[in-house]
C-alpha cells in the first residue's frame, strides 16, 4: 500500500488524511463532503488487508472504488404551503448507491442539516449494513432539508405529499424501497404512502417500509433498531467478555425510537440505564416521553442543559450506546469513556463516533467496538422482512418477528467474528464481511472484473 502526502488535506475528513493515495481523486472531487469522506476512509482502513492480498487485492481495490460512487443521484425541489397560505421551497434527494444485492434500500431523513454529502455518507454505510442482514437488499438513502420541528400536522402532511409527488417516479418494490429515518416516522410514512396510492393506483405494494400494520406494515418495526443493537451487544458481551448485561451500567444518548427502545430492552435484560439525552441536554434516567428539561427533579438524576452524556467527566458506564446522530462522540468523549471503565461501544446511530474517537477505541484492544453497520442493522433487517411480508401477502405476529430479529442479529455477530479471524477486531470483521459479500456480487454480475 503506497502512501503519499496530500498538499491540501481536509482536516475534517480523517485522522490521517494523507493515507490511501488511491482516494485522492475522491477527496479532490468531494472535499466539501467531509462526513462522506470519513465514512469511505473508515471503511478503507478496516479492509486494508484485503487490498494487499497477493491474489485478489487488485480486484478488491477496484470493487471498493466502484462502490464509492452512487449509481444514481436524484435531486428535486419540494414546494409546499404553510397554514398561512405562504409557499415554501425545500430540496429533496434520493441517493441510489448500489443495487448489486437487490433493490436500493434505505431511509428518508427530514432535517435542516440534510444535504447531498450527508445522504451519500448514509447511503454508502447502508450498502454494507444491508449486506450483513443476509437479505437481498441494495443500499440507498434520501431525504430533505425540511425541518418538521415546529410545523403543524397539516403542514407536515402537505410537505410529505409534495415530496412523494416528486419521489414516486423513481421508486418501486423491485427498484428502490425507502423507509423512515430522523424526522420521518410512522405518521410521515403514512402521509407519503397515501399520496403514492393516489398517484399510482397501486395498493398493498412494498414500495415503502415502516408503514402502519393497518396497510401492510410489520410488527416490531419501530422497536427493531434499538432492540437489535442490544441483542448484538448481548452476544458480544457474553462471548468476548464472558459477562452479562444484567446489572451493567449502560449510557444511552438520543431520545428517538432507537434510544427509547434500546433503553427499554436494556432494562428488560436487567441493565441499568444511566443516561439519556435530547438536543437540549441530557438526563440520567429513562422516563416517560417529554422534553428532558421538563423532567428535572421528577426522576432520580440531574438534567444538564447543553451537554451530551459523552462530555460528562463523572459518567460511570460499563457500556455505551450512542443512539443520537453522527459524530457525537469525539476524541475527548471516547477518552473519557475508556478512562472511566467503559468496556464496549455499540453504535445505535450511524457513524456516531468521529474518526479521532474511533482511533481512541482502536487503541484499546480490550474495549469492544461494533459499528452501526452491524449494531443498528436490525431496523433495515425488519424492513426487509416487511418487504417479504408485502410480496407474499402474509402477516407475521410480533413474537415471530422478534424471533427472526434475534436470529438475524446472531447471524450478523457470527459473520463479524468469522471475518475478523483470530487477530482482527469486531469492527474489522463487520466491515470485511459486508464488503466481501458485495464485492463477490459485483464480480458475479460482471460489473467489476
Amino acid at each position: 500500500m503506497t502512501t503519499q502526502t496530500n498538499p491540501n488535506p481536509n482536516p475534517q475528513s480523517c485522522t490521517n488524511p494523507n493515507k490511501f493515495d488511491f482516494l485522492d481523486d475522491l477527496r479532490s472531487k468531494y472535499n466539501h463532503q467531509p462526513v462522506f469522506l470519513q465514512a469511505v476512509e473508515e471503511m478503507a482502513l478496516a479492509i486494508e488487508p484485503l487490498f494487499n492480498d497477493p491474489v485478489n487485492g487488485e480486484f478488491y481495490l477496484k470493487a471498493f472504488l466502484f462502490l464509492t460512487e452512487p449509481e444514481k443521484m436524484i435531486s428535486f425541489h419540494v414546494p409546499w404551503m404553510d397554514d398561512e397560505g405562504k409557499q415554501h421551497l425545500n430540496r429533496g434527494w434520493r441517493v441510489e448507491f448500489s443495487s448489486a444485492l437487490g433493490p436500493y434500500k434505505g431511509g428518508l431523513r427530514f432535517h435542516p442539516t440534510v444535504n447531498d454529502g450527508i445522504l451519500k455518507f448514509l447511503g454508502f454505510e447502508q450498502i454494507f449494513k444491508n449486506a450483513l442482514t443476509g437479505l437481498p437488499l441494495g443500499g440507498g438513502k434520501g431525504g430533505s432539508d425540511f425541518d418538521p420541528k415546529g410545523k403543524s400536522e397539516a403542514e407536515i402532511r402537505r410537505f410529505c405529499e409534495s415530496f412523494m409527488t416528486q419521489l414516486c417516479r423513481y421508486i418501486d418494490a423491485a427498484t428502490d424501497v425507502p423507509a423512515g429515518d430522523i424526522g420521518v416516522g410512522g405518521r410521515e410514512i403514512g402521509f407519503m404512502y397515501g399520496q403514492y396510492k393516489r398517484l399510482s393506483n397501486k395498493h398493498g405494494e412494498g414500495v415503502l417500509t415502516g408503514k402502519s400494520p393497518l396497510f401492510g406494515g410489520i410488527q416490531l418495526r419501530p422497536e427493531a433498531t434499538g432492540y437489535g443493537t442490544v441483542y448484538i451487544a448481548k452476544h458480544a458481551i457474553e462471548d468476548k467478555l464472558e459477562r452479562s448485561l444484567e446489572g451493567s451500567r449502560c449510557a444511552v444518548s438520543g431520545s428517538g425510537n432507537v434510544a427509547q427502545y434500546a433503553s427499554k430492552m436494556l432494562m428488560d435484560l436487567g441493565a441499568k440505564v444511566v443516561s439519556i439525552s435530547d438536543s437540549n441536554g441530557c438526563l440520567a434516567k429513562q422516563v416517560k416521553r417529554a422534553r428532558l428539561s421538563e423532567l428535572d427533579n421528577v426522576v432520580s438524576g440531574k438534567y444538564i442543559p447543553g451537554r451530551s452524556p459523552w462530555t460528562l467527566p463523572d459518567l460511570q458506564a460499563d457500556f455505551a450506546f450512542p443512539c443520537a446522530t453522527q459524530n457525537e462522540i469525539d476524541q475527548d468523549g471516547a477518552s473519557l469513556l475508556t478512562k472511566n471503565g467503559c468496556m464496549g461501544v455499540f453504535e445505535g446511530a450511524n457513524l456516531p463516533v468521529t474518526a479521532e474517537g474511533q482511533g481512541v477505541l482502536r487503541s484499546k484492544p480490550n474495549v469492544l467496538y461494533i459499528p452501526g453497520k452491524a449494531a443498528n442493522a436490525g431496523g433495515v433487517g425488519v424492513s426487509g422482512l416487511e418487504m417479504s411480508q408485502n410480496l407474499s401477502r402474509t402477516y407475521w405476529k410480533r413474537e415471530q418477528v422478534d424471533i427472526m430479529l434475534k436470529e438475524m442479529m446472531e447471524g450478523i455477530y457470527k459473520q463479524m467474528k468469522e471475518a475478523a479471524g483470530e487477530d482482527g477486531t469486531l469492527e474489522q470483521g463487520c466491515n470485511r464481511a459486508g464488503f466481501l459479500k458485495v464485492a463477490h456480487a459485483l464480480k458475479e454480475l460482471g460489473w467489476v472484473y
